[in-house]
């Protein structure tokens, strides 16, 4: 069984993530409020159990998130931990008054604004690092630039390479819930590692036929996010989320098959989905999101769960994964 607190190097660079990180979404009011005093509990308990990958964006409650984070790792050696954050949006307070946000509960007035120009995500960076309140970010990413390939090839990807010249990155990036794009990116420039979020799961592994071995081949490091699809993979009943929506009831009857084969095994299904991604050589690290010290505690458990090898035996027979998809 993997351990959360195992390292990997991170493609080419000389960056080590453990390989179970915090994926700090939630600690920006992701559907509900956080409060402070919830959120440095839950990168404390992080910590405390010898994680030291740490994942937030501007996005992940209009700048909540980078602070709460950056609060927290002030008090620790800069070379002790691993900081990812991402660029694409500016935070902005709009000239008018607007309603709350459609994803982030409890937070600043400030919204973002999509903006992958060379001179955008410059700016991006800097104010990234004043609410991290650091000098240095390891990992930057291009944040989901699916409506704006272009402008991130030509723009973004260009800052980006400046900032990893420069010394003040080391490592670019791009995160994103497709591995099409990813892709096309790997092919495009010179990226040291992905974000790939909700595509490679014990629910679906379309990333197996390019994006992945693409990324083995030229040896690009690779973040899985995601691992539980929005809910269905940790609660597969009508009405659980995929994708950030409604399931369709033919998701919802595959994961029920996929738990019925891990309970036979006496292996909890949520055991099975954060283990099923790291096996791929590809992968440095899994990312899990979580909004309490209960929930990190649970998913660092989960990851070193005994699985036995009858498990994904069965799992290939009754064709519910990939029979070309490593396990672990």
């Amino acid at each position: 069984m993997p351990l959360a607190t195992e390292t990997a190097r991170l493609g080419p660079t000389g960056l080590r993530t453990t390989k179970l990180g915090l994926g700090t979404a939630p600690l920006g009011g992701l559907y509900q409020p956080v409060n402070d005093e919830a959120a440095e509990a839950t990168i404390a308990k992080a910590w405390d159990l010898g994680l030291r990958f740490f994942d937030t964006a501007p996005q992940y409650g209009n700048g909540l998130s980078e602070r709460r984070l950056g609060k927290f790792l002030a008090g620790k050696p800069r070379d002790s931990y691993v900081l990812c954050t991402k660029v694409g949006r500016l935070l902005r307070r709009p000239a008018e008054a607007v309603g709350e946000d459609a994803y982030y509960k409890g937070t600043p007035p400030e919204r973002p604004v999509f903006d992958f120009s060379y001179d955008g995500v410059m700016r991006a960076f800097e104010e990234s690092l004043e609410r991290l309140g650091t000098g240095r970010i390891d990992v930057l990413h291009i944040h989901d630039p699916d409506d704006h390939y272009d402008e991130a090839v030509a723009g973004a990807y260009r800052a980006l390479d400046r900032l990893r010249s420069d010394g003040v990155i080391a490592a670019v990036g791009a995160g994103m819930n497709q591995s099409e794009m990813l892709a096309d990116f790997a092919r495009a420039g010179r990226f040291d590692c992905f974000l790939l979020a909700g595509r490679y799961t014990l629910l679906e592994q379309g990333a197996l036929a390019d994006f992945l071995p693409l990324c083995e081949q030229q040896g690009v490091g690779v973040i899985i996010g995601g691992v539980y699809n929005s809910g269905i993979l940790a609660n597969p009943t009508l009405g659980a989320k995929f994708n950030y929506a409604d399931a369709d009831p033919a998701l919802v009857a595959r994961a029920l098959e996929l738990d019925t084969v891990c309970r036979r095994h006496d292996v909890p299904l949520k055991a099975a989905a954060i283990q099923f991604p790291a096996a791929h050589p590809a992968v440095a690290s899994i990312l899990t999101g979580a909004r309490n010290e209960a929930e990190i505690v649970e998913n660092e458990a989960l990851f070193r769960h005994p699985i036995p090898p009858a498990l994904w035996q069965e799992l290939r027979e009754r064709e519910l994964i990939d029979p070309a998809a490593p396990t672990p």
